[in-house]
């Protein structure tokens, strides 16, 4: 074998040594999904979900939340019924915009809702951790349901870019500190 040949080949094999370590370090970085149920509401006969996200926020993107930069974080939800026969059928389809701010006069976060609800809080981990946890969010009225039949649910979270200012969206589109996101969470339902 040439020098050449064994040099590449050394370093495939360092890379391929590495690569566990750094999907890992990938995945680290991504917004994860956990306990996604939807849950039967007796108050006003629909259907609501409930779900937890771990939201880890780069250094860059804290930052850019103390210097007053609102990050518009959505959440988005779908049901479809699967057929054999042709496509999928989207029986409903939902988002909710959370958006992070930092107030700099009165030194607090504030995570509103995009029915305008707002609240403050006093750190950035205490914003981040009511961001992550969603409740009682209707997204199904009983009559868009059938009893008996299976449908798919899928839930996920991202950061919204097109909602930053245009400097940083631009910043958006080559770095990956600017595209949080976590991938669908799929479960299925049955009412």
């Amino acid at each position: 074998m040439t020098a050449r040949l064994v040099r590449a080949l050394v370093l495939v094999a360092m890379f391929l040594a590495v690569l566990p370590a750094m999907r890992s370090a990938l995945a680290a970085d991504a917004i994860e999904a956990s306990d996604v149920r939807i849950e039967h509401s007796a108050s006003d006969d629909g259907w609501v979900l409930a779900a937890d996200f771990h939201v880890p926020l780069p250094d860059r993107l804290e930052d850019a939340v103390r210097r007053g930069v609102a990050l518009y974080f959505v959440v988005e939800f779908e049901l479809v019924r699967p057929r054999w026969y042709w496509w999928d059928a989207t029986v409903a389809s939902a988002t909710q915009t959370w958006r992070l701010g930092y107030h700099a006069l009165t030194r607090q976060y504030r995570v509103t809702l995009n029915n305008g609800f707002a609240q403050p809080f006093q750190s950035l981990d205490e914003a981040l951790h009511a961001l992550s946890r969603v409740r009682g969010w209707r997204v199904l009225d009983a009559g868009q349901v059938s009893a008996g039949t299976e449908y798919l649910a899928q839930v996920r979270m991202r950061l919204d870019a097109s909602m930053l200012p245009k400097p940083f969206q631009v910043s958006a589109i080559t770095n990956r500190d600017w595209n949080l996101h976590s991938e669908w969470t799929r479960l299925r339902f049955a009412p």
